[in-house]
């Protein structure tokens, strides 16, 4: 045998992984000259594995193996400029399927981390700025057809693309196709579920705002609730943590468990006036316009005619999530200089730039906006074209979530239920997972991290309806507690015996809490094409 030096070797093996690294490049760089209908290919650029900077900063690149980053632009209206990338694995590493990646609010970023996680599993992953710039919505002034855009085409324009581009690059289809988002992004993914059902065999919906009317009115009406007539703030910043912290210690071991987290908030009956100032104002005690601020954002918006729920309020233990008011109702209500998402109701229902918040009519222009806003709504509960087509909605919540309850995606859920007939026929192809102490999308003191898009592939790859889902939750990047998530509407119950932090201690039982009277009645109406 003859033997060659190591240096030798290592010159060999360098020179064939020079030629794979050049004809990858070489692949990559043809599809610069694909032709797809009112869509172009701007670039086409091979990408090392290792960092990749996001949005160009070096500070904050995300780990991802060797890819082709194809960047294109759709203009399927003379008004539309839609923007998206779609991330290419080398050959031998994709798992033949495509993955489309959700947005967040109402801003043009890529979630390039989410991507990165994608194409990491093996996926082609796909993402776009949902057809504008920036963060502002602004936008829309003059070019309705970004409007649409925005709340529709986009996802679906972006979904045909990829896998137009995947097709061309790896010489097949995606065998499947799955989405995947939070918040707006779960918004997107109930929009495909119900208007675009052919485009996925599988759908991950978190946090879904998929009644942007609705929830829009509630950071209003919330945000009016916190200020007098004057405009100045009544609850602060500051007593937040207070309110959660007694929340917390008034309910956290209704479900048999001390653990520093509400389990379902639906059977908290803490009541915010136990903190009344016995005497003068105090940070460790609320003023009586301050418990009446907490009562009002707790019962959410009502129609001020009518006295029906237009939306389901915040929840006890989303005021500042593990005492952090970052995680809480700063988001949205507390210590903001004016009502969040104003410029909806300013430049998308009333265009007008002037518009004053006081004159909102929580009647009136809510079944206005409905109606004018029709893409602004994903709540339709019919989803039997979904169904037949085969396709899987896997959605999940946070009990802890500072931006909308949980209870808008059971309402939703219980809608789907009562089209479907029957809780077996829904279970067949959606399921809902609650998870306790959880914020928006992610943080919170509750097990918050979960395979919820392997859980889906097997899902639909294999017929393996998920019963349990595992969560963990971390602190200093230790694993400090695990727990089951259970298919609504079970619900994990502690066994007695064992450590309350080990998920093989917890076993999934029918929840003893009863829905309230009025649950889902905001969303019948809404449903039914009346608002008031």
């Amino acid at each position: 045998m003859i033997r060659c030096p190591n240096r030798i070797m290592a010159q060999v093996f360098a020179a064939v992984l020079g030629f794979a690294g050049a004809a990858r490049a070489q692949d990559c760089a043809r599809l610069t000259q694909l032709t797809l209908p009112d869509m172009k290919v701007l670039a086409a650029t091979p990408q090392s594995a290792g960092p990749f900077a996001v949005y160009g900063a070096a500070d904050k690149a995300v780990s991802a193996p060797a890819f082709c980053r194809v960047q294109l632009e759709a203009t399927p209206t003379a008004d539309s400029r839609i923007g998206f990338e779609v991330w290419l694995p080398a050959a031998a590493a994709w798992n033949g399927k495509l993955l489309g990646i959700g947005n967040g609010g109402y801003s043009s970023v890529l979630d390039y981390p989410a991507m990165a996680d994608g194409l990491g599993r093996g996926y082609a992953v796909a993402g776009t700025d949902q057809g504008h710039t920036g963060d502002d919505l602004r936008f829309v002034v003059g070019h309705p057809a970004k409007l649409e855009d925005w709340a529709d085409r986009a996802i679906h324009v972006m979904t045909e693309g990829a896998k137009l581009v995947v097709r061309d690059a790896m010489g097949r289809w995606p065998a499947r196709s799955y989405f995947a988002g939070c918040s707006t992004g779960g918004f997107q993914a109930m929009a495909e579920t119900q208007r675009h059902p052919d485009d996925y065999d599988g759908v991950l919906a978190g946090a879904p705002g998929y009644p942007r009317i609705a929830l829009s009115a509630s950071f209003l009406a919330a945000w009016i609730a916190n200020h007098d007539a004057n405009g100045a703030e009544i609850l602060p910043r500051s007593k937040l943590a207070l309110i959660n912290r007694s929340a917390v210690a008034a309910c956290d071991t209704l479900d048999g468990v001390k653990d520093g987290v509400i389990d379902d908030p639906r059977a908290c009956r803490f009541d915010p006036g136990t903190l009344l100032c016995r005497a003068a104002d105090a940070e460790d005690c609320l003023t009586q316009p301050q418990v009446d601020v907490v009562r009002k954002i707790y019962a959410g918006p009502h129609n001020r005619r009518t006295g029906e729920p237009l939306f389901p309020g915040w929840d006890p233990g989303s005021e500042a999530p593990g005492g952090d008011p970052r995680l809480g109702w700063t988001a949205y209500i507390v210590g903001q200089p004016e009502p969040v998402r104003l410029e909806l109701w300013k430049f998308w229902l009333f265009g007008d730039p002037n518009f004053d918040w006081h004159t909102f009519d929580f009647d009136r222009d809510l079944a206005a906006a409905s109606a004018r806003l029709p893409l602004m709504n994903a709540a339709s509960p019919d989803l039997a074209a979904f169904r037949a087509h085969g396709g899987k909605l896997l959605m999940y919540h946070g009990w802890a979530d500072n931006v909308s309850s949980a209870r808008g995606s059971i309402d939703y859920y219980e809608s789907v239920e009562r089209a479907v007939g029957s809780a077996a026929g829904t279970q067949d192809f959606f399921r809902l997972f609650l998870l306790p102490g959880m914020g928006h999308c992610s943080g919170g003191p509750g097990p918050d991290k979960f395979d919820a898009i392997g859980a889906l592939d097997d899902w639909v790859e294999h017929g393996h309806a998920p019963d349990v889902l595992i969560a963990s939750h971390s602190t200093g990047g230790q694993v400090d507690r695990t727990r089951p998530l259970c298919a609504y509407p079970l619900a994990a119950r502690y066994g007695g015996a064992g450590s309350t932090d080990q998920a093989a201690n917890f076993a999934c039982a029918p929840s003893a809490v009863a829905a309230a009277p009025d649950a889902g009645v905001w969303l019948k109406r809404m449903q039914a094409g009346a608002v008031r």
